[in-house]
């Protein structure tokens, strides 16, 4: 096994301005991101919606924000391969910025649902190409460290944004997210592109950023579907399980009223403290295989005993909601599993759609879990998402190839 620091690790790649900006850049990615799902009942409440048509519109919004992410990702990642890491990086950074100021003026639902649309697509871009240029610019014995590293300093954006809600009314948590996007363009300075990208940045005969190439080799479709399908228990925790852990609440008999940010907010402390984690796993036990099926079995465990074992009173559930995000803290080495399965002239395409392609995916499993509540409890609807989602995760895992130390410096032909 590896040691964690060794006389050759030179560290300080760790704190170079790619990395720093990167996971800057993912913080407030993350608190654009999960804020409508913290201000959901309060912003439309204010719009004047009833109870019902908050939980209706929600979840329309919810769905329109995740589609505009997940064409977004398409757009983001093709032009990630063909005009670099950086020109997303900061692309992606105006687009949601601008829109989440957008959203501190709106004033009905119909503005509001394309306003997290075109965030949506803004958000798309940021993940993908910031993991990529990590990816390719850290030596291959930090690059599981480094990733971790941008994602779980990331995902405390999701603290941020509950605690900016808390202390400021919800439209001006939407200035404030655009503002810290806004201010971040200043980091600009003093970062680099990847050497790797830029070595076959001038070679036209190249086909670079090609979508559709995920889908005309059967070997590199099946290593694209493997990808987003290690990725689905991740959003389930996250869009069914957190967002509405009121309605769980209520199913399973709490009688203090659950919220939605409060479970949104300890979920990702957990998935924070377990994408830290999930780096150095892959990295002492030398496999990103071993440390995902690891960590999403755990997630099937808590998965498990938030549904079935009776929790009865709110900490419980936040308790077992913060236990869940450490569960799908191996998000970080999905999403380097995504950069390293394909070559750079894909690399940034895949690194960017895979993981909106799951966030997506939250639309397909928001209408299933409505579908299903019609014949099923709220529990059991639950517990049928979860599952399709678990058993596609763990074939996926068990399945795809290893990627623990290998060159990244390949094409795709």
């Amino acid at each position: 096994m590896n040691t964690l620091v060794t006389p050759r690790s030179n560290l300080s790649h760790l704190f170079s301005a790619p990395v720093i900006v990167a996971a800057l850049g993912y913080f407030v990615d993350i608190y654009d991101l999960l804020l409508f799902g913290i201000v959901r009942l309060p912003s439309l409440a204010s719009l004047g919606l009833s109870e019902a048509e908050i939980s209706l519109t929600g979840a329309s919004i919810l769905n329109w924000q995740m589609t505009g992410l997940l064409i977004g990702g398409i757009l983001w990642g093709i032009l990630g391969d063909k005009k670099g890491r950086l020109s997303v990086l900061f692309g992606s950074i105006i687009t949601y910025s601008l829109a989440n100021i957008a959203c501190g003026f709106v004033q009905d639902p119909t503005t509001y649902k394309l306003l997290r649309f075109v965030a949506g697509v803004g958000l798309a871009g940021e993940l993908g190409a910031g993991i990529t240029l990590v990816s390719e610019i850290l030596p291959k014995h930090l690059r599981a460290i480094g990733t971790s590293l941008v994602a779980g300093i990331g995902l405390l954006g999701a603290i941020v944004g509950y605690f900016t809600v808390e202390f400021f009314a919800w439209r001006n948590a939407y200035f404030i997210g655009g503002g810290l996007g806004i201010s971040l363009l200043l980091l600009r300075i003093g970062v680099f592109e990847s050497g790797i990208f830029e070595g076959v940045k001038s070679q036209k005969h190249i086909a670079k950023g090609n979508f559709f190439a995920l889908f005309t080799n059967k070997d590199r479709f099946f290593r694209y579907l493997k990808c987003i399908g290690i990725g689905l228990p991740t959003w389930f925790v996250i869009g069914i399980l957190a967002t509405f852990s009121n309605e769980f609440g209520k199913a399973l008999g709490i009688t203090e009223p659950i919220k939605p940010g409060l479970s949104i907010m300890w979920c990702y402390v957990g998935l924070s403290v377990g994408d830290f984690l999930s780096g150095f796993l892959s990295h002492w036990l030398e496999s990103r295989k071993k440390a995902v099926f690891i960590m999403m079995s755990f997630t099937l465990i808590c998965s498990g005993i938030y549904l079935y074992t009776g929790i009865k009173t709110a900490s419980s559930l936040y308790t077992v909601a913060t236990l869940l995000g450490f569960g799908i803290g191996y998000w970080a080495m999905f999403v380097t599993i995504g950069a390293e399965q394909f070559g750079t002239n894909l690399r940034a395409t895949a690194a960017t759609t895979v993981p909106n392609m799951v966030r997506g995916m939250v639309v397909v499993m928001t209408t299933l879990f409505a579908s299903f509540k019609g014949s099923f409890s709220v529990i059991d609807s639950g517990a049928l998402v979860g599952l399709i989602c678990f058993v596609l995760g763990f074939y996926s895992i068990l399945t795809i190839p290893e990627t623990h130390g290998r060159d990244l410096d390949f094409l795709e032909e």
